[in-house]
């Protein structure tokens, strides 16, 4: 498993449509973090993006489970990026590959 450092970036023109969407966007992720995949979770820039940090098989199972995504199905992500990252030192040590 490879933990990823998932980071979302929004276009202020769809903010009040992730205020309608968020509670299902936030019970997904949740739903994620009792199941493991999810180790983190949170906005970032004053709400203009979010870090999430995800557990995956691979780069394809992550991008399959992030198309799941609430505000990724209603076009509310602007922008995506993913980059494996290998925690060394601290609590999520146990996640890492």
């Amino acid at each position: 498993m490879t933990v990823f450092a998932v980071e979302y970036v929004y276009d202020d023109a769809t903010a009040a449509v992730r205020d309608e969407v968020r509670p299902a966007h936030r019970a997904w992720l949740g739903g994620l973090a009792e199941e493991g995949m999810v180790l983190a979770s949170g906005p970032t820039d004053s709400g203009a993006g979010a870090l999430i940090l995800v557990v995956a098989e691979d780069r394809p199972a992550l991008e399959e489970l992030l198309r799941q995504d609430p505000f990724q199905v209603q076009g509310l992500v602007a922008s995506t990026s993913a980059r494996d990252w290998n925690p060394v030192i601290g609590r999520l040590v146990e996640f890492a590959a």
